[in-house]
């Protein structure tokens, strides 16, 4: 599948910037954009390809500024978290020669993970995060919600391989990739934090809580939630703070970024027991945040949620181009105009609110206030 935005995103970045770094989960399909990206490069040569997971490509590197200083046109790394040593060989490459290098990274985390790039690379590098597949992309909602975005996962044969991959995927994650990071944690413990945050998808996160539950430190707790948002597999949305008298909920929320691994984490191989599951609310409410989030490309620091002590929320608002968008996600037949609808739009005083729902039919709650279909959302004009 030919990933359009994202490789026009790639060619606008390389027009400002030396270094294009694509960020993003294992296995959601950076080297496979890279490699569509490479077919209709000019300046690349196969050579240039330097993949860090191949012993080879690692022994090429050994001596990283000999190693490259020879090349020219585009140079592509792929798994850069496992050599980030390279970071200040970049910058001394493209402060001399610019005009003939280009680097194309590619990195199997986040861009807080990889710090020491943000500091080295500061004003020469552009990130891109690449999601799993998005509902803009595939267009069916109902197998996207079941399975998640992974390409393996989406584009299996049938619910069964689907499920027995992301079971995999889940196991490598935890005792490959997270050593790999040089991440301490225990892949068992590891486990069972992550099973426990399914109970708090879509709700306030509680550390204190899953530390008594799992009779593990504090500190621990909280460095095993920074690694798997570092990670990118879940997302913590922080609290809007609005300057009001009310009381406002200070802690954030737990979601997970992809609803198949959350349903594998859950044990739901299959629709029927998806729909027989408590979570199922909760389980589209997170599926449709996410796919909001990336339609307006929203950068973590644009998303909040909000809610107050007497009990007046918003599942998500959004802050971009100085619009505040506001957001509810009800996994509901016909969302009905609320209280807490009105008290949003008034205290946060919203350009929109848009309640987004499972259906196909748009109408109209109040001014300013409308009903949406997730689908009709995110294919609009």
């Amino acid at each position: 599948m030919k990933r359009t935005d994202f490789l026009k995103a790639i060619k606008k970045a390389f027009k400002s910037h030396p270094i294009v770094a694509i960020l993003g989960p294992r296995q959601c399909g950076k080297t496979t954009l890279a490699r569509q990206f490479l077919k209709d490069e000019p300046s690349f040569k196969e050579e240039n390809y330097f993949d860090l997971e191949d012993f080879t490509d690692l022994e090429r590197l050994s001596n990283p500024k000999l190693g490259l200083s020879g090349l020219s046109g585009l140079i592509v790394i792929d798994e850069i978290q496992r050599f980030e040593d390279l970071f200040p060989t970049l910058r001394v490459l493209v402060d001399q020669d610019s005009n003939k290098k280009k680097f194309l990274i590619l990195g199997s985390a986040s861009r807080e993970l990889l710090k020491q790039s943000s500091e080295t690379l500061t004003g020469r590098i552009h990130y891109l995060e690449l999601t799993p597949f998005s509902l803009l992309e595939v267009q069916d909602e109902r197998l996207l919600w079941e399975r998640g975005g992974y390409p393996r996962s989406f584009l299996a044969e049938d619910d069964e391989a689907s499920y027995q991959w992301r079971k995999s995927y889940i196991r490598t994650f935890l005792e490959q990739d997270i050593p790999s990071l040089d991440l301490k944690a225990s892949p068992n413990q590891l486990r069972r934090f992550w099973m426990m945050l399914t109970h708090y998808h879509g709700n306030i996160y509680n550390g204190m809580e899953i530390s008594k539950s799992l009779n593990i430190n504090y500190n621990t707790v909280r460095h095993y939630g920074d690694i798997l948002t570092s990670t990118l597999m879940i997302r913590q949305l922080q609290p809007w703070h609005e300057n009001i008298s009310k009381r406002q909920v200070k802690s954030f929320k737990i979601y997970f970024r992809d609803s198949g691994l959350f349903h594998t984490l859950l044990g739901l191989d299959n629709r029927a027991d998806l729909l027989r599951c408590a979570k199922l609310g909760a389980s589209w409410e997170g599926y449709a945040l996410e796919e909001i989030i990336r339609y307006h490309r929203a950068e973590s620091y644009e998303c909040y949620f909000w809610a107050t002590q007497s009990r007046a929320e918003l599942d998500l608002l959004i802050t971009k181009s100085g619009k505040k968008m506001g957001f509810e996600l009800k996994y509901s037949d016909a969302p009905t105009l609320t209280k807490s609808m009105k008290i949003a739009m008034q205290d946060l005083k919203l350009d929109s609110l848009t309640v987004i729902y499972p259906g196909s039919k748009p109408y109209s709650l109040a001014d300013k206030i409308k009903v949406v279909g997730l689908s009709s959302y995110i294919n609009q004009s």
